[in-house]
């Protein structure tokens, strides 16, 4: 299966319209604004994402799959996290496959009491299926 082919849930109406907007409201203290650039538009498009801390590196992992802020990272191999007001420019390294069940472990032991989180893994139990990438300071930084 190519990066392009593999499976994404879209999330239901409510999720999209309202959740992403409540949870930038009421998830602060746990959600960070990723912001990528388009990789056919180059406009930088943003989306709510909960930054894993593991082992002293910070992932990202798409639960709903290859969602469209995933296949932007992949294409732009970097981006912009805001949380606190503070903006950080980063580097996107993807996390091969068989390297990603302990953080998508972790994941869900940290996130998976939010709403679809635990749903999202279960409905797409392969590793492969959740994009992850680690998050490195583009000052070569953590």
């Amino acid at each position: 299966m190519t990066a392009s082919s593999a499976p994404y849930l879209r999330p239901p109406w409510g999720a999209r319209v309202i959740g992403n907007r409540m949870a930038r409201l009421f998830a602060r203290s746990v959600l960070s604004t990723l912001s990528v650039r388009g990789r056919t538009s180059g406009r930088w498009r943003s989306v709510p994402v909960a930054v894993l801390d593991h082992g002293g590196e910070r992932y990202l992992i798409a639960p709903r799959g290859n969602t469209e802020w995933a296949r932007n990272l992949r294409a732009a191999k970097s981006g912009r996290l805001q949380r606190k007001g503070r903006v950080e420019e980063f580097e996107a390294i993807e996390v091969p496959a068989d390297e990603r069940p302990p953080l998508i472990a972790v994941y869900l032991e940290q996130f998976g009491r939010f709403p679809t989180v635990a749903e999202t893994f279960r409905q797409l139990p392969d590793p492969a299926d959740h994009p992850t990438f680690r998050v490195v300071d583009s000052r070569g930084l953590r």
